[in-house]
């Protein structure tokens, strides 16, 4: 069992939430947020650096919106569900721009092909909470 969904299943007054649907959730925005900031990394490296730019405010975007997005649907305390709903729905959001952006790149640059595999995972994720909570 991975480590989130054992904190999930610890906690005395967990959210009315699918403890694997959030888990999953968690750790696709956590891994994305990595994986985005490795990819903004990796276009700085790039000799084209100047034609990225947009790709690595992309990248840096969605990696802290992932990052907020983990650690809000961490905290199972009284959570605000119209927050905790806007915080996801922004992170599909940016997950969904970002990949779009990453996959314009993805022939001539692996870590963005990666990259917007992750971005579409976490987004997906995001989708099935926000079905979760409906």
């Amino acid at each position: 069992m991975q480590d989130v969904q054992k904190m999930l299943q610890t906690h005395p007054t967990p959210m009315n939430l699918d403890a694997q649907t959030l888990a999953n959730c968690i750790e696709a925005c956590f891994g994305c947020a990595s994986t985005c900031t490795s990819c903004a990394d990796a276009c700085l490296a790039e000799e084209m650096v100047a034609d990225l730019r947009f790709c690595i405010r992309q990248d840096l975007d969605c990696a802290d919106i992932c990052n907020a997005t983990g650690r809000v649907l961490s905290r199972q305390t009284e959570p605000d569900m119209k927050i905790l709903r806007a915080q996801v729905e922004a992170c599909a959001a940016a997950c969904g721009s970002c990949a779009d952006e990453c996959e314009k790149h993805a022939e001539m640059h692996e870590h963005c092909r990666l990259c917007a595999e992750s971005c579409r995972r976490c987004e997906e994720s995001c989708q099935k909470v926000l079905q979760a909570l409906n």
